[in-house]
């Protein structure tokens, strides 16, 4: 497999490490950022140094993307991939809302404004920034970890965000497609055992999705093999790494978004 430079947000939690260590195991390097300085000391001390480079910013502040890409860039002096991990879930506002949901009484401004910068604004920007290098390169990978239809469905604003990213996903895979680079969406398919879901939702860990399962299809999509892969949405949770990776893509794989209700458009249909 070529080797490959790939920045990966929220590198530093649960899923974004599975990502991370999968990564590397395959033979790639990873520009790892996080705001928890902590976890990235942990992170590296899990990786080879020549392997890994950390970075740590907010990216709720939209200057911290496009230096996120510059740092990946200096030190790797390239970078062909980009996966949009970090987000804040509807825990951040209070410890328990996934199970009692928040009401829009509870939404006010400040807390719609924060969500969309870091889950929306965020990948827009990073994805901004990182396409000179791979349209440079003629090759590239943007990934976007969105979620399941039920939670864009269920919870505010958590859902709103992931619904906006799932249909930016959508557009930028049709625009790109001529330039080499392709663009997918990633999601575990349920609950993940990471402190993304507080204890206070009162799930069963146990019975939750295990991180581990995004590195396998994270890996594909980084594959020269997936090069003809785009615009599509991958539920890890359905991956089977008992078969060749591309017939595992097949059976976990379906178009972004929802594109069988483009027949509902009735202005200039012909």
């Amino acid at each position: 497999m070529t080797s490959r430079v790939v920045l990966v947000t929220g590198a530093a939690g649960g899923i974004g490490s599975a990502i991370t260590h999968a990564l590397i195991d395959a033979g790639h390097c990873v520009a790892a950022h996080d705001r928890d300085a902590a976890a990235l000391d942990r992170l590296a001390a899990q990786s080879p140094k020549d392997r890994l480079f950390t970075i740590r910013s907010e990216l709720s502040e939209a200057r911290a993307c496009d230096d996120a890409v510059a740092q990946a860039v200096a030190h790797f002096r390239r970078l062909e991939g980009l996966i949009n991990n970090a987000g804040i879930g509807p825990s951040s506002v209070k410890p328990d809302a996934e199970l009692t949901l928040l009401s829009i009484e509870e939404i006010d401004a400040e807390i719609w404004d924060r969500f969309f910068a870091i889950n929306v604004r965020a990948p827009m920007l990073l994805a901004r920034a990182a396409l000179p290098y791979m349209k440079r390169a003629k090759w590239g990978r943007i990934i976007n970890n969105t979620t399941s239809y039920r939670t864009m469905l269920r919870i505010l604003p958590y859902g709103a965000t992931k619904s906006a990213l799932e249909s930016m996903s959508a557009i930028w895979a049709a625009e790109l497609a001529s330039a080499g680079i392709t663009v997918n969406v990633l999601i575990p398919g349920g609950p993940t055992d990471t402190p993304f879901i507080s204890d206070a939702a009162g799930w069963p860990r146990d019975k939750m999705l295990r991180p581990a399962i995004m590195g396998a299809p994270a890996v594909y999509l980084m594959s020269e093999e997936a090069n003809a892969v785009t615009g599509q949405r991958i539920t890890a949770g359905r991956w089977d790494a008992s078969l060749p990776d591309a017939e595992a893509m097949k059976k976990a794989a379906r178009a972004i978004g929802w594109p069988e209700l483009t027949a509902d458009a009735v202005w200039l249909q012909s």
